[in-house]
């Protein structure tokens, strides 16, 4: 994070809490005249990435809850993920050009269309 966001967010919010990934969630101290609410913010840990914000988090900061929702415990229930579109660790699906391109064959039962046939 950038030491002048840091600073700003000191100085004009209150920490309300941090995520397992590192961010830090503000409050701003007054009221915004213009939506009569206070403004509610992130200080990312690794770069502007707002896809580093867990659900939990993302409801607090669009002012959908009172606070951050906690966290349920399921044994099924996976982490928290970045959005990886872009990177090597993308999704590729079975035949691809980046995951091999060889895609299976058609069944046989496909016929292109062709102008005024």
């Amino acid at each position: 994070m950038s030491a002048l966001a840091l600073l700003t967010a000191r100085l004009f919010g209150r920490k309300i809490g941090t995520d397992e990934m590192g961010n830090v969630y503000y409050e701003s101290r007054r009221v915004v005249p213009t939506y009569n609410r206070t403004r509610r913010f992130a200080v990312y840990a690794k770069g502007v990435d707002s896809s580093s914000v867990p659900a939990e988090w993302h409801a607090w900061l669009h002012h959908m809850t009172a606070g951050p929702i906690p966290r349920p415990n399921y044994p099924w229930l996976k982490p928290h993920q970045v959005n990886l579109t872009g990177t090597p660790l993308a999704y590729r699906p079975k035949g691809h050009d980046y995951a091999g391109g060889l895609r299976r064959p058609t069944g046989g039962d496909y016929e292109a269309w062709t102008p005024g046939s």
